[in-house]
């Protein structure tokens, strides 16, 4: 028998030519859109590999059996038993296979996700755009040929600052739109309605519930939920005549609607509080992670609905924000 038939079928590096190892962490997508060609770019973009795009029904078997999967990306859509069964799910085995999780949700269905998510590392966003993704997943690995995961988008890295120049980048097209509308020569409305997050989908109290706090004080002259509200509506009115991106800040917009909640003995739902903050909405999610872990406000479940969960101010926070109304009542209401 001639010997060249004993050798291996790839006895030299020129046997067959062979590509580069694709070294980028993978990424499967889990999302009911037809997105191909956009995930393609935002995988791209963010130094992923794009290993699959798999449907919200056939997740459940594809996680089962994938590998060499470094970050799961999942679009939330459909029934609400069965994207609740699937987000616990997608959570549980990146917990188990060491994966980075990003969750995108729309105001539909932020309210589930946020209350199904319990791992600190689980990345939540709310409607966001191709840079929004891009960022988050930027922030999710470090190249350094394993697998790493942030602990916090927060830190000071590729991700976060892509996030950050999103932001910007939106404000001022923001502004340079309103500043090129022009302003109305009527006068504006200051009519609005008895809350200043409200939406149609939205809802503003669980009379049902048992109150939240302490009751309001009986003091005539102490402040109340109708005062504060009306300091929201005269921040919110400053973008009648102003760029009001040039004046964001959220955390005290979420804070005071919070405070004028506790104050009528209302609970407040996740995707209210982002309509409240005045912000992008994965924005306001950012300042909601930030707030929730300094313990500024906390979380509460819905006693009558696993599937909602309510953001409510600590006692100390109430007690800190009474303190400063009282301690300003004289330069907002112009008494003492």
């Amino acid at each position: 028998m001639n010997d060249h038939f004993l050798q291996p079928l790839f006895s030299t590096p020129d046997a067959f030519p062979i590509g580069e190892a694709d070294n980028r962490p993978g990424l499967l997508v889990i999302t009911d859109r037809p997105m191909q060609d956009d995930l393609a770019t935002i995988a791209s973009g963010s130094g992923y590999r794009l290993l699959d795009m798999v449907s919200v029904a056939q997740a459940g078997a594809r996680l089962d059996m994938q590998i060499g999967c470094d970050c799961v990306l999942l679009f939330c859509a459909g029934d609400a038993v069965q994207l609740e069964r699937l987000i616990v799910q997608v959570e549980t085995v990146a917990i188990q296979k060491d994966m980075a999780l990003i969750v995108a949700a729309d105001l539909d269905h932020i309210d589930l996700a946020y209350a199904c998510l319990r791992h600190p590392d689980t990345l939540l966003l709310c409607q966001p755009r191709e840079i929004d993704l891009i960022g988050a997943l930027a922030g999710k690995w470090r190249d350094s040929g394993a697998r790493h995961l942030l602990h916090d988008i927060g830190r000071d890295g590729d991700g976060h600052r892509l996030q950050l120049l999103s932001e910007e980048v939106d404000r001022i097209a923001r502004t340079l739109e309103a500043l090129t509308q022009g302003r109305p020569s009527a006068a504006p409305s200051f009519q609005p309605g008895p809350r200043i997050s409200d939406t149609a989908s939205d809802y503003i109290g669980m009379p049902a519930l048992a109150p939240m706090g302490q009751p309001a004080a009986a003091d005539p002259t102490a402040v109340t939920a109708q005062k504060v509200r009306d300091l929201l509506r005269a921040r919110r009115m400053r973008a009648d005549f102003l760029p009001g991106d040039l004046f964001a800040d959220p955390a005290w917009d979420m804070l005071l609607d919070l405070y004028a909640a506790r104050l009528d003995h209302e609970r407040v739902s996740v995707s209210s509080l982002c309509i409240a903050s005045g912000v992008p909405p994965t924005t306001a999610l950012r300042h909601i992670k930030t707030l929730t872990d300094t313990g500024v406000v906390l979380r509460q479940q819905d006693p009558h609905d696993g599937r909602r969960v309510f953001i409510a101010l600590a006692d100390a926070t109430a007690q800190h924000l009474g303190q400063w109304f009282a301690a300003s009542r004289r330069y907002l209401c112009g008494e003492g």
